[in-house]
């Protein structure tokens, strides 16, 4: 009876035993979820805990969040986990990753909210991109597509207030700055989640617009939250035009002498050090021309360093706008015009070697208080992007420029 039934080939026995085998553990691990651990122990929990932890820059933090999400759900199959895990790869500049991530997320996004946490998975993807490899994002029309992505989501969730945050955040970062404003401004109105941020981001971008950079340059530097000292030269001489500026006004009185200083500006250029720490920067040639200048408030130090990435201070700046002012208006009284005067600010002493400039430049309207509510200048602290160039078109317009 057994020669009747044909032998089974023991090699197929074995590998169609084994591509079951397989499948069925497979299978087995990809279907079955993780069992919560605890009553917190929520997807939901680990992707929202997750998006803290990356906004605070805890990167490896936030994808183990987001992995504990994944594991909850059978399949792996959560959207958002994987959008989150998408901005993890994406931090990382592996954008094949990310976006095979994102991909996950929009598949697997079943309700309207899952699809505009994907939509939005996707624009912060993209604008992560654009800051970190700008070549590959264009190649990708990355503001097209995020674009559509927002455009699509809005017909989900059209009050959702990260969406349109995100989504300002990306045209700020595309140099779209009325644009940003006009998102910003709807999360604003919408008065839900990221009201605080979507306020910052408006005011910033509101002196952006008023600023009016006229260059590349101008728009880079409007985005950075502390600029240096590197940044302020190459802003100067993109937007101001600062070597032609001074070389219309080469001549001035170089026999006063201010208070507490031998020298003016004559004695003072041929005595001050040059730089030895900015031959390998990438913005030696805008130093060279503070150097070459003159610029009184960003010299070299005594020890003849530059500090080309050390961050600008309000009293530095103030004393390069007073210099400024009184170069091209030929007014070398300018520098001695507020000495023994009382100080309006607080924080600010009359017997300080930049209390005449800080004077200067806050009564003509080009420099303000940095606290308003306390009246405080902040000599010391820093200069955003967005103000210096604000400073700058008061300057201009001071000028007459």
């Amino acid at each position: 009876m057994f020669k009747e039934h044909r032998k089974l080939n023991p090699v197929t026995f074995l590998i169609a035993f084994g591509t079951l085998l397989v499948i069925t553990l497979f299978s087995g691990c990809a279907s079955e979820p993780r069992a919560p651990e605890a009553f917190m122990d929520t997807p939901e929990h680990h992707y929202n805990g997750g998006v803290r932890l990356f906004d605070q820059g805890k990167i490896e933090e936030a994808e183990r969040e987001f992995n504990l999400a994944l594991q909850l759900v059978k399949g792996g199959d959560y959207g958002p986990g994987h959008a989150g895990l998408g901005w993890v790869e994406a931090h990382r500049k592996n954008f094949d990753a990310a976006l095979d991530h994102m991909k996950k997320a929009r598949s697997a996004a079943k309700t309207d909210p899952d699809r505009v946490i994907a939509a939005i998975g996707f624009i912060r993807l993209y604008t992560i991109m654009r800051q970190a490899d700008e070549a590959r994002a264009q190649k990708l029309d990355w503001l097209i597509e995020t674009r559509d992505h927002y455009n699509e989501a809005v017909r989900y969730g059209p009050d959702n207030a990260e969406l349109h945050y995100r989504m300002g955040v990306a045209y700020k970062v595309a140099y779209e700055f009325r644009a940003a404003a006009e998102m910003f401004r709807k999360v604003i109105d919408l008065d839900k989640t990221f009201t605080k941020e979507a306020n910052q981001e408006w005011e910033t971008v509101q002196k952006i617009v008023r600023a009016e950079p006229g260059t590349l340059v101008g728009k880079r530097i409007a985005l950075v939250d502390e600029i240096s000292r590197a940044d302020i030269a190459a802003l100067f001489v993109e937007e101001l035009r600062l070597d032609k500026l001074y070389a219309r006004k080469k001549t001035f009185d170089t026999s006063f002498q201010p208070p507490e200083e031998k020298t003016f500006y004559a004695d003072w250029i041929s005595k001050a050090p040059d730089a030895t720490d900015i031959q390998n920067h990438v913005l030696h040639a805008d130093i060279r021309v503070f150097l070459d200048s003159g610029v009184r408030g960003l010299e070299a130090f005594p020890d003849h360093r530059w500090l080309p990435d050390r961050k600008i201070r309000r009293a530095e700046y103030a004393m390069l706008v007073e210099d400024v002012l009184i170069r091209v208006n030929g007014d070398d009284s300018l520098a001695t015009k507020f000495i023994g005067a009382g100080s309006p600010f607080p924080d600010l002493r009359n017997d300080l070697p930049y209390f005449n400039a800080v004077m200067l430049v806050t009564t003509r309207g080009i420099m303000k208080s940095a606290e308003m509510s306390t009246g405080e200048f902040q000599p010391q602290g820093t200069v955003s992007g967005a103000d210096a160039l604000l400073i700058i078109r008061e300057l201009k317009n001071a000028l007459k420029l």
